[in-house]
């Protein structure tokens, strides 16, 4: 069953953008949290570049993470996809609908005023 969601949505000057999971191009889940993390976060910037955004423009992201002993190198492949950037962020420990998955990552993004 393919699952019901918009992959992102604007409202006022806001973009939401649904969770994503660490699958590349080919439906693949990626290995390890740390690949995750990456494809995760990659998965989300080809949402935002279809509306003309870049991760600069995320302003806040919510992180579900299976494990707890993954968070050190989640955070670090997490800031080094952002660089300066540093978005508001929640993280929780959580278990997740897709069995294989380590993280989920969803994230608000303004939108550009023309």
């Amino acid at each position: 069953m393919k699952p019901h969601f918009s992959p992102a949505v604007a409202a006022g000057s806001l973009l939401f953008l649904s969770g994503a999971l660490g699958f590349d191009r080919n439906g693949a889940l990626a290995t390890g949290i740390e690949a995750q993390t990456r494809q995760c976060l990659d998965n989300l910037a080809g949402v935002l570049a279809r509306h003309g955004l870049g991760p600069a423009d995320i302003v806040k992201t919510t992180v579900w993470l299976t494990d707890q002993a993954d968070f050190v190198t989640f955070n670090s492949a997490y800031a080094a996809w952002f660089g300066d950037w540093a978005p508001a962020r929640s993280t929780t420990i959580a278990g997740l609908a897709i069995d294989g998955a380590l993280v989920e990552i969803e994230a608000v993004a303004r939108l550009r005023q023309p």
